[in-house]
């Protein structure tokens, strides 16, 4: 029976876990909280509670021979994922993963001024978050070249989905960017992301990089009026780049004020993924109806990065 481990099984993990459970795997799930850990261990899962931040509590995992996903978000501060760097200080003595799959974001990039971006783009990020994003996929290869351990990175853009769109900003009524000032950005669904990753662990080759995202890009502006215009919410006012430096959190205003288009042609043509939802109207269309009546953070690099 192939085996699976999930560390920071989430609003991702959890698709990933489903999926592989039904392809007949045995699933462990790591995650944070007691709470957690019951929901999904009556869902029939086994499941370990661990926090990466305290080096000196963290357990020792026997990771031989399986499938390791890596969807733990970085800390919140620095340059580096000390969380990621934990995580394989403790991994580094025990049963070598038959490979590793890290789910990374695209913000690793940078700021590319609305030009389309491969995977053969630098990697020049201007933000902290996106510095910790390469740091950590640093710190994987530079494992798994130790330990001939193969490794595929997924630099994945905005996710949204069930419980996942910006309801909180738009009840809110925060300002967003002006449509014509506002550059491309990049999604992709969670379910469809999920997909992505379960065929990254099956096809994706040692050192292989994946740009992730449904390849519709559109101005955040955009995505933003379009969720409230899903939801029946009225949508956000819209101001220049000069005000919005004024009256946005520095961290908004980094991500509305970022641009660039992801390529996501070596995806489909070497994982073979169909993508369920290949554009944002079939996308909320399946998301709207899940909506709780709470505000669910957007949990994306590119939108808020709340995970």
């Amino acid at each position: 029976m192939p085996k699976i481990f999930i560390a920071g099984c989430g609003y991702i993990g959890e698709r990933i876990a489903r999926i592989s459970r039904e392809s007949g795997a045995e699933v462990t799930c790591m995650v944070r909280s007691p709470e957690h850990c019951s929901r999904l261990e009556t869902a029939g899962f086994h499941t370990v509670v661990t926090a990466l931040d305290d080096a000196t509590a963290v357990p020792v995992f026997d990771l031989a021979d399986s499938v390791l996903y890596y969807l733990v978000p970085p800390p919140g501060g620095g340059i580096t994922d000390s969380r990621a760097r934990n995580f394989i200080s403790h991994i580094s003595g025990t049963g070598k993963p038959a490979r590793v799959i890290y789910m990374s974001a695209t913000s690793v990039y940078g700021e590319a001024g609305g030009t389309v971006v491969t995977e053969e783009s630098p990697s020049a990020p201007g933000s902290a978050m996106g510095k910790r994003r390469l740091d950590a996929e640093n710190a994987f290869r530079d494992y798994g070249a130790a330990g001939n351990i193969p490794v595929v990175i997924l630099r994945v853009s905005g996710i949204y989905g069930p419980g996942r769109l910006p309801l909180m900003q738009i009840n809110l009524g925060q300002p967003l960017l002006n449509e014509d000032e506002s550059g491309p950005s990049n999604r992709i669904h969670a379910d469809d992301l999920a997909t992505v990753c379960v065929a990254a662990a099956e096809r994706g080759r040692d050192g292989e990089i994946f740009n992730i995202s449904d390849g519709q890009p559109s101005s955040m502006t955009s995505y933003f009026n379009a969720c409230a215009d899903a939801l029946g919410l009225p949508r956000q006012p819209q101001v220049s780049m000069a005000e919005a430096r004024q009256v946005m959190s520095p961290l908004m205003f980094s991500y509305v004020s970022q641009s660039r288009i992801i390529d996501n042609s070596r995806m489909l043509e070497r994982l073979k993924v169909s993508l369920r939802y290949e554009n944002l109207e079939a996308g909320l269309a399946a998301s709207v109806p899940q909506v709780p009546l709470h505000a669910a953070p957007t949990g994306t690099d590119e939108l808020s990065h709340t995970r």
